[in-house]
């Protein structure tokens, strides 16, 4: 068996006493066990004698890698002058979100950064903050729901359906909706992104490919919703070419699942072991876009955005469905990735953790809480924010605050006050949880232009 190989008969073969040896042991005892030594130690010396076409390979590319260019795992200091940055509406955000901001900025690898008006503390880059690095990946600055996506569907139904017809649309969310770690659908969808060849070729994704169709179409627990609501398009110029009026909408917030919930651990212990970091940024810790774990978890972050968008896809066509309609408009984009994007003339890695990509002319959603408006929104290409947004109004409580500062009393009232309807949702999910999002709309005007509001009327959440 592959777990019976030691480092001693690595040496035997050949292989230099260096960390290449510890590299191999790791690799052959994560995906090798179920073949036998001797086949292994056979493929271990073809890697060994010739490195160079195992380069990329999704087993053995780490090995060859390490056997052409050993790598040096050494401490990184921080740099004592951060890279430039811009926060937008700094009155409104905490200051150990801004104190996570600063720190990401001094390191090495960082390039530019930007704390949007959203901001408020998390693991690794703050939530709402947004970092450039030089050919470096962080996959804590990414998180750990990769490509956590916005998307809304307008209809051609007027409004006043929804008042009409609210004890309808509430069972449909109810019974054709599904949330949280067990619940799936009975009759699977089909996308296809199942048939990437990612699934097949690189060992973590394909051991997570089955768990990926089941949960095809589901949604998260925590702040992931679906919900109905009036689509309100003034006059004036709209993409779409909708008459101004209030449209019947559905909107939905749920990311990659446990798909990129794996993905994202996987790659930032991989990373926290090749760049140690001091113990504030430890979760700061990047992979080098030329190594192979670099471009590895880049495939990887790339995949789990498009199953989140398969995952949306799969909900509005099923609820479209049973409106039996067709939607006029669909508008969607995620958040938490990383894109490849010029910045001040030179190639970089964009970190998004809860920020909104708001390029010249980009469409986005920028949702408010279960009883305050989202809006629909044009990016205005700034500079300064890195070309982003907000990705919502952003957290004033946390999660443990509100179960000890709120009463479920008080959050029903509010929620019938603003003749909301909400099935699922716990405390920690409360409206009063978040920050007013006129304010922080009103603290990114020279990043967004708005195009329609989102007004919620009935939500589905996770228990």
């Amino acid at each position: 068996m592959g777990n019976k190989i030691k480092g001693k008969d690595l040496l035997k073969i050949g292989y230099p006493n260096n960390n290449s040896i510890n590299i191999a042991m790791g690799q052959i005892s994560r995906y090798g066990k179920k073949e036998k030594k001797e086949r292994l130690l056979s493929d271990a010396k073809l890697v060994l004698d010739a490195p160079a076409q195992f380069k990329g390979h999704p087993i053995w590319g780490k090995i060859a890698e390490a056997l052409i260019e050993p790598v040096k795992v050494q401490m990184h200091q921080l740099n004592t002058l951060r890279a430039p940055f811009e926060i937008f509406g700094e009155n409104e955000i905490e200051d150990s979100a801004k104190y996570q901001m600063f720190e990401a900025l001094k390191l090495p690898v960082s390039v530019k950064g930007a704390l949007m008006p959203d901001a408020h503390s998390g693991y690794g880059l703050p939530i709402g903050g947004v970092l450039a690095t030089d050919n470096a990946v962080i996959p804590y600055g990414v998180g750990v729901d990769i490509g956590c996506r916005m998307c809304l569907s307008i209809y051609p139904i007027p409004a006043s359906y929804l008042k009409s017809n609210s004890y309808q649309l509430t069972q449909l969310l109810s019974e054709h909706t599904k949330f949280g770690m067990y619940e799936v659908h009975k009759t699977k969808g089909e996308s296809e992104v199942f048939e990437r060849p990612e699934f097949r070729e690189i060992p973590l994704l394909k051991s997570l490919l089955s768990k990926a169709y089941r949960q095809l179409g589901t949604s998260g627990s925590g702040n992931h919703f679906v919900e109905f609501g009036i689509v309100v398009i003034e006059e004036g110029n709209n993409p779409w070419k909708l008459q101004p009026g209030q449209y019947l909408g559905l909107l939905s917030h749920s990311g990659s699942r446990a798909l990129g919930s794996n993905i994202a651990r996987h790659y930032t212990y991989l990373a926290a072991k090749q760049c140690p970091l001091p113990r504030q940024v430890q979760h700061l810790a990047w992979l080098d876009m030329n190594s192979h774990d670099g471009q590895e978890y880049w495939i990887a972050m790339n995949l789990a955005g498009d199953y989140a968008q398969a995952c949306h896809d799969d909900i509005h066509r099923r609820i479209t469905r049973l409106l039996g309609t067709q939607a006029v408009a669909k508008i969607a984009h995620h958040h938490n990735f990383a894109w490849k994007e010029i910045i001040d003339g030179k190639e970089c890695i964009v970190h998004r953790k809860g920020a909104t990509p708001a390029g010249l002319g980009e469409i986005g959603i920028i949702p408010g809480s279960l009883t305050a408006p989202g809006y629909v929104v044009m990016g205005l290409g700034n500079e300064a924010s890195l070309n982003s947004a907000s990705h919502g109004a952003g957290r004033l409580l946390s999660r443990s605050q509100c179960k000890t500062k709120l009463t479920k009393s008080q959050v029903q009232k509010h929620l019938a006050a603003h003749e909301v309807t909400l099935i699922g949702g716990g405390i920690d999910e409360a409206p009063m949880a978040y920050k007013d999002i006129e304010k922080v709309m009103a603290n990114q005007q020279e990043l967004v232009s708005v195009l329609a509001k989102f007004i919620p009327k009935i939500a589905r959440m996770d228990k």
